[in-house]
């Protein structure tokens, strides 16, 4: 059998094996179509031309002998047998075996080899040694997040450790819920290009010079955060793509010297500022409302959420925020220091964009609507998840997503999934007295250096913050690491609702730490702007100075609003 090949650019196969197009331009023809003919086949081939090219799929008929090349319209094509491609090694399937034995042994080790307190119940060491199994599963990775919490969760039932009504408890939990619906939120945000026409009019206000630019686009993400509480996707879905086109307009490219003419510097002042946008607003990152339902179980209530979460942020996110571009101006400065194009560009996007579209004018009055009811919900008897419940009840009925964009958000399915084993499994070693158990310990050990509250607060702070350094996950952290911390601060002596607060805030500025620190650290380490020495650096660095800015000027603020 005669065989024809359409390869990409990027194809893989060997040069010897590819066939060519040639297409001849044919202004008499409407149709997109060329037909083309083998010398072995009496039938047309159709070659249909409006497929862009890197959307094209190499596909084949195999043979044993090489093909040459095809020719368009008018002559007929030769063609031969081709050799069938090498074959492709098959990814391995099913759990990585060295984390897989790594994270049950960690379990094993706990239930089986180390002495069970007395204080605490055979069911509750059990039900520990699976939680640490589990967490150790969320760093290693032996399986997918959602996967591993599943086996986890299996265990705890199977062992007869809980029951399965009391497993899934934590799956009607409403602020896991809440979370969910934020990632759909997100999504909208994306899908109707109102978060890309926010950054670019911020851009075409402010971005005469590159620490301008720095600072519209900063100022533009604090601004959408409350109402797209995914950091990953406002970075992926909208910062990023403005960041290489402005980049890649002056000749700043990825994984070249260029990159520091402008690119590396948005990058970095976009990632280290992200952090600060997430700690400024409750529903500005999935991570914060987890932390307030953790608080909850550990018997820390913070009254008015939404509205004590932003009073108690603003004046140190707003002081990092304005410090960040500026500081990493002279830390990491870029090449180029005026941009005068990048507003005009803004302007062209914007009207190529053109006038505000009846999706995104719904998207901005449904998320008014949302935030404005998570600030006055509580006065009218109205909680977060219902308000947010509201909003997409309004955009599936207006057209604006439809149930398969809720259904194909994978991440919002999958967070629910092992957020809710996690937050289950956390309540219910609070209830049965672990959590209790282990802040008495570390209770008694910061007596023995009798440490006042203050100083306890500090190194119970910086040791939740840099541990993150092991994590590669915000969430897996504040899952594994949150409700026992907090339990350490109240038994030091912290005040309650300023450890539940800082605790939550750290777990914002931590997600620059690294390049696997958090969702968006990915996203901006992958666009290939920023080498990993200066990841690891400016972040370290970074992460000091937002260490200094949130306690000193934290502190102060604090004092002010009574939280201590």
């Amino acid at each position: 059998m005669e065989s024809f090949v359409l390869y990409t650019s990027s194809s893989s196969f060997s040069h010897s094996s590819r066939l060519s197009l040639h297409r001849r331009s044919q202004p008499s023809l409407k149709s997109p179509v060329n037909i083309l003919y083998s010398s072995a086949s009496p039938r047309p081939l159709l070659n249909l031309r409006s497929p862009p090219s890197h959307l094209l799929s190499p596909f084949a008929l195999f043979n044993s002998k090489p093909s040459p090349k095809l020719q368009a319209l008018p002559r007929p094509i030769q063609a031969s047998p081709s050799p069938p491609p090498p074959p492709v090694a098959e990814s391995s399937k099913g759990a990585k075996i060295i984390p897989l034995i790594i994270s049950l042994s960690i379990g094993l080790i706990v239930r089986f080899l180390v002495p069970k307190p007395v204080e605490v119940s055979m069911q509750a060491w059990q039900l520990l040694s699976i939680f640490l199994s589990t967490i150790a599963g969320l760093v290693l990775n032996p399986l997918p997040v959602g996967a591993w919490a599943f086996l986890g969760l299996t265990t705890s039932i199977l062992t007869k450790t809980l029951s399965f009504s009391t497993a899934f408890g934590a799956f009607t939990n409403e602020v896991i819920w809440l979370i969910v619906i934020s990632f759909f939120f997100a999504r909208g945000f994306v899908k109707t290009g109102l978060g890309d026409r926010v950054a670019n009019y911020f851009v075409k206000w402010l971005g005469k010079s590159t620490l301008g630019l720095s600072y519209g686009l900063t100022f533009s993400e604090a601004l959408i955060a409350p109402a797209m509480p995914s950091t990953t996707a406002r970075a992926g879905g909208i910062y990023l793509p403005i960041i290489k086109s402005l980049s890649h307009s002056v000749g700043s490219k990825p994984g070249d010297p260029s990159a520091r003419k402008l690119g590396a510097y948005l990058v970095q002042s976009q990632f280290q500022s992200a952090g600060n946008s997430s700690a400024l607003f409750l529903t500005a990152a999935a991570q914060n409302m987890l932390c307030l339902k953790l608080a909850e179980e550990v018997g820390v209530i913070v009254l008015n959420p939404w509205v004590s979460w932003f009073r108690a942020a603003s004046v140190p996110a707003l002081v990092s925020l304005l410090l960040t571009p500026f500081i990493l101006y002279h830390l990491y400065p870029p090449e180029m220091k005026d941009t005068p194009d990048a507003p005009a560009m803004a302007a062209k996007k914007l009207e190529l964009m053109g006038p505000v579209k009846r999706d995104e004018w719904v998207m901005i009055g449904t998320m008014l609507l949302a935030v404005s009811l998570w600030v006055f919900g509580e006065a009218l008897g109205i909680a977060s998840v219902v308000a947010a419940m509201l909003g997409l009840s309004i955009l599936l009925l207006l057209g604006v997503l439809d149930w398969d964009d809720c259904l194909s958000e994978k991440s919002a399915w999958d967070t629910l999934a092992w957020f809710a084993v996690l937050v289950g499994m956390a309540g219910q070693l609070t209830n049965l007295g672990v959590v209790t158990w282990m802040s008495s310990c570390v209770a008694k050990l910061l007596q023995s250096f009798s440490l006042s509250w203050p100083a306890a607060f500090g190194v119970l702070q910086a040791s939740y913050f840099f541990i993150h350094y092991l994590f590669a996950s915000q969430t897996g952290h504040v899952g594994a690491l949150y409700s026992a911390f907090l339990a350490m601060h109240v038994v030091a002596g912290v005040p309650r609702v300023l450890s539940a607060l800082a605790l939550a805030y750290s777990t914002n500025l931590f997600g620059a730490l690294a390049h696997y620190s958090s969702g968006q650290a990915a996203v901006y380490y992958g666009a290939g702007y920023v080498d990993l020495p200066d990841v690891f650096r400016v972040g370290f660095i970074m992460a000091l100075v937002n260490a200094v800015i949130w306690t000193v000027v934290g502190s102060f603020w604090w004092k002010f609003l009574g939280l201590y």
